[in-house]
């Protein structure tokens, strides 16, 4: 199995890279890969600079990437309620490529985590609501409140037993699911 683990932070210190990552481990078998954001720095998004030069080669990359995962690992990063810039400028511009659902109805489990006790609960709802309109196939949502306080760094994992073992039972029901669906 295939796993393309996404942090929508372009931080390099990035909390949700964090959690993306240490969800990501819990998967056996499986090759991942972890998208940096700065990977598919681009101008901002505008029409008339799409219609100027088209779409730029990141978000081709970016949506290729996309299409060779079996399994989509979120975990968005909350900007005053909503997605980081950086998220929201590559998820524009492959929203721009001709005849294509942005995330290809690949199977994905959606995560925030913040330092405060909403744990990035506002750019969850938003990607609830918007992603399947763009070929999101979310199986599953995660959220990490207090991250500071539930989130051991130097043991790289969820320290909250049950928080812990709320998302190990998502991620072996979007492993399940996957599985299924290789048969």
């Amino acid at each position: 199995m295939k796993i393309l683990a996404i942090a929508g932070s372009n931080s390099e210190t990035s909390i949700n890279k964090l959690l993306v990552s240490y969800a990501a481990s819990l998967i056996e078998n499986a090759e991942v890969e972890i998208v940096d954001m700065n990977d598919f720095e681009m101008p901002i998004y505008k029409h008339q600079r799409e219609a100027e030069s088209g779409v730029p080669q990141e978000a081709q990359d970016f949506a290729a990437k996309i299409d060779g995962a079996d399994l989509l690992l979120i975990s968005l990063s909350e900007h005053n309620g909503t997605y980081s810039t950086a998220f929201k400028n590559v998820f524009d511009w492959t929203s721009r490529i001709k005849d294509r659902a942005v995330w290809n109805q690949v199977p994905m489990l959606l995560m925030a985590t913040a330092p405060g006790g909403r744990g990035g609960l506002g750019v969850l709802e938003a990607a609830e609501k918007r992603f399947p309109l763009h070929g999101g196939n979310i199986v599953d949502t995660f959220t990490l409140p207090f991250f500071n306080d539930n989130f051991d760094k130097e043991a790289n994992k969820i320290s909250n037993e049950e928080k812990d073992s709320e998302l190990r039972e998502k991620i072996q029901k979007i492993s399940a699911i996957e599985s299924i669906l290789e048969k």
